[in-house]
C-alpha cells in the first residue's frame, strides 16, 4: 500500500511547477509585460463577450479569465498558453446552463477540474497525438460556425429564445427579428465585426477588437441608443471564494456533462499548447503537467462564480505573436484583467450586447482556415469525408458527440486502407535441384501462397475465402514470414481454413511463422493444428521439400526421390526465415 502512495505522491509532485521554471520569468520582463497587456486587450472582449453567451453573465467571463487564467499560468505545462472562457466550451455549457441552471455549470465545472487532475496523474496527454488532423480541422470549423450562430440573437438585438440546439435558437430569433427589426444592433455588430476582420489584414498588432468596442459604446451612450441594450451592472470586483453551489445530491446525474466539459478541455488546451509549440523555436509543452494545470484551474474558478475554462488558441497565438517568453505573461494578462473588475466595472457595463456579438462573430470567421480546410479537403476523400462529418456533428449535435464521431469514422477508414494492404498472392515454387520436368510435376500437386501484410478481424475473411477455393491440388503452402501482425480473427480465420482444407484432402503446411505470432496461434489452438504431423517449416524450401515427402508416401511421385529438407534448395528471393 505504502508503494503505491509513493508513486501517486510521485506523480503528483513531477506534475508541479520547478524552481527553474518559475525562474524563467524574470529573464526578460519588459517582453512579458509587453505581451501580457496586449492579450488582456484583446481577452476583455473575448471574455465578457463568452460568460454572456455561456448564460451565466458577463461577470462570470471576467472571473474566469482572471482566476483560471493566472492559475493555469503558473501550473500549466506550457510556457506561452493563456488559459480562459472560450466558445467552443460555451458551446457545451449552454444546454447545460438551459438544463441544470448556473449552479449546475459551477459544479460541472468543478468535477471536470478534478477528472482532469486525474488524467493528468494517470499520464493521458500523451493521447493527444493520435487526434487526426481532420477531426480538428472539422472541430475547428464547427465551433466557428456555432460560435457565429450563438451571437446572432444579440446581433439582431432581439431576447435570446428559448431552446438549447443552435439552429433552433437561431431560427426562432430571425423569425423575432422579422416582426419586429432592430437595425442599431444590427450596425453595432456589423461595423465591429468589419472593423475586426478588416484592421487585423490591415494591422495585424493593433487591438482592433477593444478600439472597436470602445467605440461602439461611446457611440450608443452618446447618442442614447436605447435599442442598443448593454451588457449591464457589474460588481466591482472578485466574489470570495465559495462552495455554497455545490450540491451532492446532484453529482450523479451532472457525471455525463462533466465528462464532457472534461475532455473538451483537455481536448482545446492540448491542441492550443501544440499550436503554441508550433509557432515558436524551442518550445515544448508537458501534456500531462498542462492537463494537471487546467484542472486546477477549473476547480478554483466555480469557486468565484467562473465557467469552465481551456487553454484558448486565439488569445495564446496573440502572446506569442507579441513576444512572450514564459508564464509572465499569461499572468501579468489575468492581473490586468483584474485591475479592470475591480476599477473599471462600471465602464464595463455600459458595453453594448450587440458589440460583444460583433466581437465574437469576426473570432468566428477568423477562427476559419480556408486554405488549412482547402488543403485538407484535397488531400484524400477519407480526410474530406472525416472533416465534413466532424464539422456537420458539431453543429447539429455537441462538440463531444462529434469527436467522436470523427474518430470513430478515421478509425473504420484507417482500418479499411490497412486491410486493402493485406495480399494473398500465389507464387511460383522454387525449382532448387529439382529438374524442370519434375518442377512441372510437383507444380501440378503443390500451391504454394505469400500472406503480405497484417492478417486481423479487418482483412482476415477474404483470406479465408480465397484460401477456401483452392482446388485440384494435394498441397498447400503458406509462406507467413511477411505477415506484420496477427489477431485472434486472424488466427481463428486461419485455424478454420487449415481445417477445411484437411476435410477436403489437402494438407496445409506453414512457413517462416514470426515469434511474435506463435502466441496468439498457440492460444487459439491454430499452433497445434499445424505442428501435427511436421506441418510447420521455418523456411520455405523446407516446407517444399515436406510436401515432397508427402506426395511420394501418397505414391503420386513415386518416380521421383526425395531430397533432404536441408539441401541446396534454395532462391535468391527467399527471406531468410521464410
Amino acid at each position: 500500500m505504502s508503494t503505491a502512495l509513493h508513486q501517486v505522491w510521485s506523480r503528483i509532485t513531477a506534475l508541479l511547477p520547478t524552481r527553474s521554471g518559475l525562474m524563467e520569468m524574470g529573464r526578460d520582463p519588459r517582453r512579458d509585460l509587453l505581451a501580457g497587456l496586449t492579450v488582456a486587450v484583446v481577452a476583455l472582449p473575448l471574455a465578457l463577450g463568452f460568460g454572456v453567451s455561456s448564460g451565466l453573465g458577463a461577470e462570470a467571463g471576467l472571473a474566469t479569465a482572471v482566476v483560471a487564467g493566472a492559475v493555469a499560468a503558473v501550473f500549466g505545462g506550457s510556457n506561452l498558453q493563456v488559459s480562459g472562457p472560450t466558445g467552443a466550451m460555451t458551446v457545451v455549457l449552454v444546454p447545460i446552463v438551459g438544463r441544470y441552471g448556473p449552479t449546475g455549470v459551477l459544479t460541472v465545472g468543478l468535477m471536470a477540474g478534478v477528472m482532469l487532475v486525474a488524467l493528468a496523474a494517470l499520464r493521458a496527454g500523451k493521447y493527444m497525438q493520435y487526434v487526426p488532423a481532420p477531426v480538428v480541422e472539422g472541430f475547428t470549423l464547427g465551433i466557428a460556425c456555432v460560435i457565429g450562430l450563438q451571437q446572432l440573437p444579440n446581433a439582431l438585438g432581439v431576447p435570446k429564445p428559448e431552446g438549447d440546439r443552435v439552429l433552433v435558437v437561431t431560427w426562432r430569433a430571425a423569425e423575432e427579428f422579422a416582426g419586429s427589426p432592430n437595425w442599431t444592433a444590427v450596425c453595432l455588430a456589423v461595423t465591429v465585426a468589419g472593423v475586426m476582420l478588416v484592421g487585423a489584414r490591415w494591422r495585424p498588432t493593433i487591438p482592433f477588437s477593444i478600439l472597436a468596442v470602445i467605440a461602439a459604446t461611446a457611440v450608443a451612450h452618446l447618442a442614447e441608443l436605447d435599442a442598443a441594450a448593454p451588457i449591464g451592472d457589474l460588481p466591482a470586483g472578485l466574489p470570495a471564494p465559495s462552495l455554497s453551489f455545490l450540491d451532492l445530491g446532484s453529482l450523479g446525474s451532472l457525471l455525463a456533462p462533466a465528462v464532457a466539459v472534461a475532455a473538451l478541455a483537455a481536448l482545446e488546451s492540448l491542441l492550443s499548447a501544440s499550436v503554441a509549440d508550433g509557432m515558436t523555436v524551442g518550445q515544448r509543452h508537458d501534456p500531462d503537467r498542462e492537463l494537471f494545470g487546467q484542472g486546477l484551474a477549473n476547480i478554483a474558478a466555480p469557486l468565484f462564480g467562473g465557467v469552465p475554462a481551456t487553454g484558448a488558441i486565439a488569445r495564446t497565438a496573440v502572446n506569442v505573436r507579441t513576444g512572450a517568453n514564459s508564464r509572465l505573461a499569461a499572468l501579468v494578462h489575468a492581473a490586468i484583467l483584474a485591475a479592470i473588475v475591480f476599477a473599471a466595472a462600471p465602464l464595463v457595463s455600459r458595453i453594448p450586447l450587440a458589440a460583444l456579438a460583433g466581437v465574437l462573430l469576426a473570432t468566428a470567421v477568423r477562427m476559419i482556415e480556408v486554405g488549412s480546410l482547402r488543403a485538407m479537403a484535397r488531400a484524400t476523400r477519407s480526410d474530406a469525408l472525416i472533416l465534413v462529418l466532424t464539422a456537420v456533428a458539431t453543429l447539429a449535435l455537441d462538440l463531444v458527440y462529434a469527436v467522436i464521431i470523427g474518430l470513430v469514422v478515421a478509425g473504420a477508414l484507417a482500418l479499411r486502407s490497412v486491410a486493402k494492404q493485406a495480399r494473398f498472392d500465389q507464387v511460383p515454387l522454387d525449382r532448387g535441384d529439382h529438374s524442370a520436368e519434375e518442377h512441372a510435376l510437383l507444380a501440378e500437386h503443390i500451391v504454394a501462397y505469400r500472406i503480405d501484410g497484417p492478417l486481423f478481424f479487418a482483412a482476415a475473411h477474404r483470406f479465408l475465402l480465397e484460401l477456401t477455393e483452392v482446388a485440384d491440388v494435394r498441397v498447400v503452402i503458406l509462406r507467413m514470414s511477411r505477415v506484420s501482425t496477427m489477431d485472434a480473427t486472424g488466427a481463428l480465420v486461419l485455424k478454420d481454413a487449415v481445417e477445411k482444407l484437411d476435410r477436403r484432402g489437402i494438407l496445409v503446411l506453414a512457413s517462416g511463422i514470426r515469434p511474435g505470432q506463435r502466441q496468439v496461434l498457440d492460444s487459439l489452438g491454430a499452433l497445434d493444428l499445424l505442428g501435427r504431423e511436421g506441418r510447420e517449416y521455418a523456411t520455405t524450401p523446407e516446407a517444399i521439400q515436406g510436401a515432397h515427402r508427402h506426395l511420394q508416401r501418397a505414391g503420386i511421385l513415386a518416380g521421383i526421390p526425395a531430397r533432404e529438407a536441408g539441401s541446396k534448395s534454395t532462391d535468391s528471393s527467399e527471406e531468410p526465415v521464410g
